[in-house]
């Protein structure tokens, strides 16, 4: 295996992180804000200091936990790309100590950074002891990180005024040993689509682990997050849809590099990234219908296979394939953001959504490039950036939606539906589905009327 482990347990790349703005300016109004400017103090609103709070720990632990199983991969492949993946996941150690900093001080910041990285470089040891078939050094690791997950759970006990529980962390954190691991030993064993499923698992538990860590704090600092809640129903809809959309990204990032290089784990990594179109999928047909589900799927679908379009014609290097699949995905831009525009009231405009779908269109395909031409260290800062844009994505149409459906949004509404879909699906992560789908459902009619008249 071609790597240096113990220099890649170090690096690390700076990344812009404007998200990271825990108690951010103009997050502090309890009630929305109306087009004039004046603060409603009646109306439901994803701006508080709390969502905020929430957002950026999810984002980053969930990143966390995608960064972390491909680089477990590639150092298990020995692939060119490793280093570079290392560094992004050390850049997301970074943002994250910085996250714990901004609420606990400085030293508290340092502790957290140094339980992390060590945590980190334990599963590096399994890679290596894994790659050497050295089954004693590969316990070792084991217990190292057992004994991690002890200290780091005391820690953050300590450090939320027993708000967090030991004994629970502790659990926690052998679930996301228990998912990095599976992850690893499923790939290595040549189980590819299994990978991809533990790595979704691994995706959806740290953004339960972001909820309870700020439901914790917020209770904890109630004056430094002006007495806001990390747990409302429009914080759930922000939440979800960070939670599935940053999914979607990443995914997509992978799908695309490795049908680029032609691995023989790229259908196992597009199942995993059209599995996450069919919890969407499941979640509107499971209360409007096969019939509406499968407009939402084909319109889904569709933007994704031109992604895949662009991929492969980067592979066979076809500048003309190229262009072909950018006007596909231009095209969608305009039609995607017009429906909004539409189906939210003006909520969020067409202009903002088209410009947002254009970033997202750039960071992903940039993305693939730059991994094409080798340059792997700027490729995953792209894959970072297509990451975390897709959290002002969420928050820019949940905030239409919720002002769009203010009463179905109320902090004292009752809880949110179960789909009851199993798997993935069944959890509340996709209950913001249930509320969204007229959006949605005009979405997928409007494509399939509008590719239908150009096919015409």
């Amino acid at each position: 295996m071609k790597m240096n482990l113990k220099t890649a347990k170090k690096m690390a790349i700076t990344v812009p992180m404007s998200a990271l703005l825990i108690a951010g300016a103009g997050a502090g109004a309890v009630g929305a804000t109306d087009h004039d400017g004046k603060v409603e103090m009646d109306k439901p609103t994803i701006e508080t200091p709390a969502l905020e709070l929430r957002t950026t720990l999810g984002h980053f632990l969930s990143e966390h936990g995608f960064l972390a199983v491909e680089t477990m991969r590639s150092g298990a492949a020995g692939d060119p790309d490793f280093e570079a993946s290392a560094a992004a996941l050390s850049a997301n150690t970074e943002d994250l100590t910085a996250a714990i900093a901004s609420v606990y001080g400085e030293e508290a910041g340092q502790s957290f950074n140094d339980m992390w990285s060590a945590h980190i470089g334990y599963f590096v040891d399994y890679v290596k002891a894994t790659d050497s078939g050295d089954e004693e050094a590969k316990q070792a690791a084991l217990d190292e990180l057992d004994e991690y997950r002890a200290d780091f759970s005391s820690f953050l006990e300590g450090a939320t005024g027993e708000r967090l529980k030991a004994d629970a962390l502790a659990e926690g954190l052998q679930m996301h040993v228990n998912q990095l691991i599976g992850a690893f030993d499923s790939y290595v064993a040549g189980d590819y689509e299994q990978a991809y499923e533990y790595e979704r698992i691994a995706i959806e538990h740290l953004h339960g682990v972001a909820k309870g860590l700020s439901v914790a704090i917020t209770d904890q600092f109630p004056d430094k997050f002006e007495d806001t809640k990390a747990d409302t129903p429009a914080g759930e809809l922000r939440a979800h849809l960070g939670h599935l959309l940053s999914e979607h990204a990443g995914l997509a990032t992978i799908v695309m590099q490795n049908g680029v290089t032609g691995s023989e784990e790229f259908e196992a990594s597009a199942a995993a990234l059209s599995t996450n179109t069919e919890d969407l999928t499941a979640a509107i047909a499971s209360v409007y219908g096969e019939e509406a589900g499968q407009a939402f799927n084909d319109m889904w679908s569709e933007h994704i296979g031109y992604f895949v379009d662009y991929t492969k014609a980067v592979a066979a290097g076809d500048e003309t394939a190229k262009q072909e699949a950018l006007d596909e995905l231009s095209m969608y831009k305009e039609d995607f953001s017009a429906f909004i525009d539409n189906a939210t009231g003006g909520e969020v405009p067409a202009e903002v959504m088209a410009e947002g779908l254009q970033m997202h269109i750039e960071q992903l395909t940039t993305a693939l490039d730059l991994y094409a031409a080798e340059d792997y260290e700027a490729a995953f800062e792209q894959v970072r950036i297509a990451y975390g844009h897709m959290y002002g994505a969420a928050e820019n149409l949940s905030g239409g939606i919720v002002n769009q459906n203010p009463d179905k949004f109320r902090a004292d509404m009752p809880g949110m539906p179960e789909t009851g879909m199993g798997g993935t699906a069944d959890s509340n992560t996709m209950a913001w589905m249930l509320w969204a789908f007229p959006l949605f459902a005009l979405a997928g009619g409007l494509m399939v009327v509008g590719r239908k008249e150009q096919q015409q």
